[in-house]
């Protein structure tokens, strides 16, 4: 793809900091590009910065739709929801049946459901694109989850196999599935993000409120951590995160940052479709609530000042220490566990046919979840590609039992200390309930007959069953 005539072969709707470091990314490339954007301001970044490269940013939309190559191919990287609709509602008209539309923001996937059918009734090819890795992956290589009319994404394959991140020479982008299949996906890939974020965001209160570490070792540990196998992006960048002082101050900038938590939506929306698709993701709920009550700033205020009991874990240092690495893996594996099992239902539900392997691949390299961890999950699904649940695994369960006396350990600790630590203790009763052969569900089922006649099973029985559990009255 290259300029033809002086025309574009790919075009950017919106030039924030992801659509302009994208554009830059594809035009490093060799790839000719265009860019439009209603903020003259970013219409100017971005010439200034394409330099001498095949990059072109218009502030009027004809003209950019003017200097594209037909049948023509845009991207889209605007907020989700309303915005969406408003672009593809303005860009329509100055379309041509053939022409590619692409979704790169983080739209539901309802919503891209719904715009492939209105698009595809026009004679227009529509996909829906999950981009992950933040600015630095725009730039430099992202992680792509594209998913839709697999006709329009053969066209853009080579653009977005040039410009992807590479993990041993192989592009971090694949084609997901039919549908919305590719932002259903990119919308797990950040219900992960917010808890192993929550995981991370826990370990650090243990290790300053409960253990008295100051800010060196705790940066240090972090350090350490992301050397062996709690290797990943967001460990990387917490440890910088605790070396970064603001200029002419002498301490964090982090000590600065309030402890209210922002979200954009994504979260939430992976765990209301997981309680739609009955599949249990509670570390990553967990994550979504204590988000909210962070939120919280005076009522946990209030509560501190009637609740304010002495916090110390109790322990050898050292021992603790150990036993919380094992903790921050484990939950880190049931945490990945979680959101992979809420993929193969979805899978199953919404017929997108994921290859979770191929998933857990393209996210080693560009992603915000990238990880040590996620060869493991590659090699898991490589092995049994109908692998029903990542727990289930021979080595996982390897990795799980060696982390087990740890979590316990640190939990005890924390409970009996008062640090909260709900990821830590969502995943562990996940794991503990996972693997029990009987549940005590019977006892639910039993209630749910008596006061609402709902009936029941039994083992080894056909059929639904009630009970008069009380006498009537008379």
């Amino acid at each position: 793809m290259s300029a033809t005539e002086n025309k574009y072969a790919f075009g950017m709707i919106g030039l924030g900091v992801m659509g302009r470091s994208l554009l830059l990314n594809m035009a490093d490339h060799g790839f000719a590009v265009a860019g439009h954007d209603k903020d003259t301001g970013k219409v100017d970044s971005l010439n200034q910065e394409a330099g001498d490269r095949e990059a072109k940013g218009f502030s009027d939309v004809k003209e950019f739709i003017q200097s594209l190559t037909t049948p023509r191919a845009i991207m889209m990287l605007v907020p989700a929801g309303k915005i969406v609709d408003a672009v593809i509602e303005e860009l329509t008209p100055l379309l041509e049946k053939g022409d590619i539309l692409i979704d790169g923001g983080n739209s539901h996937f309802t919503d891209t459901n719904r715009r492939v059918e209105e698009l595809e009734a026009k004679g227009l090819h529509f996909f829906g694109m999950g981009v992950s890795g933040g600015e630095e992956g725009a730039r430099r290589g992202p992680s792509m989850m594209p998913g839709g009319d697999k006709d329009a994404y053969a066209v853009m394959k080579p653009i977005f196999e040039a410009i992807a991140a590479k993990v041993n020479g192989e592009p971090c982008v694949t084609y997901i599935g039919p549908g919305a299949s590719g932002h259903f996906v990119k919308m797990v890939h950040n219900g992960i993000e917010y808890g192993i974020m929550q995981v991370i965001a826990e370990t650090y209160e243990i290790l300053k409120k409960g253990l008295k570490l100051g800010n060196d070792e705790i940066g240090d540990l972090f350090t350490k951590w992301n050397e062996g196998r709690l290797q990943s992006f967001l460990l990387d960048i917490t440890k910088d995160i605790f070396k970064f002082k603001a200029p002419g101050t002498d301490h964090l900038l982090l000590d600065d940052i309030k402890d209210e938590a922002k979200a954009k939506g994504t979260g939430k929306w992976t765990s209301q479709v997981a309680m739609d698709l009955v599949t249990p993701i509670p570390t990553i709920d967990t994550s979504v609530s204590m988000r909210d009550l962070s939120k919280y700033k005076s009522l946990r205020e209030k509560a501190s000042a009637l609740y304010n009991d002495p916090i110390e874990l109790k322990g050898d240092k050292e021992e603790l220490l150990v036993a919380l690495e094992q903790a921050f893996y484990f939950t880190s594996i049931v945490t990945y566990a979680q959101g992979m099992h809420l993929l193969t239902k979805a899978s199953e539900e919404y017929k997108y046919d994921l290859h979770l392997g191929e998933i857990a691949k393209i996210w080693r390299g560009g992603c915000i979840i990238r990880s040590e961890f996620l060869n493991d999950i590659y090699n898991a699904y490589s092995k049994d590609q109908q692998l029903p649940h990542l727990l289930l695994d021979n080595d996982v369960q390897a990795l799980v039992a060696g982390t087990l006396p740890g979590i316990r350990k640190v939990l005890s600790a924390t409970i009996a200390a008062g640090v909260a630590a709900p990821g830590y203790a969502s995943a562990l009763s996940y794991f503990d309930a996972f693997r029990s052969e009987r549940m005590p569900s019977n006892l639910t089922q039993a209630q749910r007959d008596y006061f609402g006649a709902h009936t029941y099973e039994l083992i080894g029985k056909e059929g639904v069953f009630h009970t008069q559990w009380a006498p009537a009255n008379d």
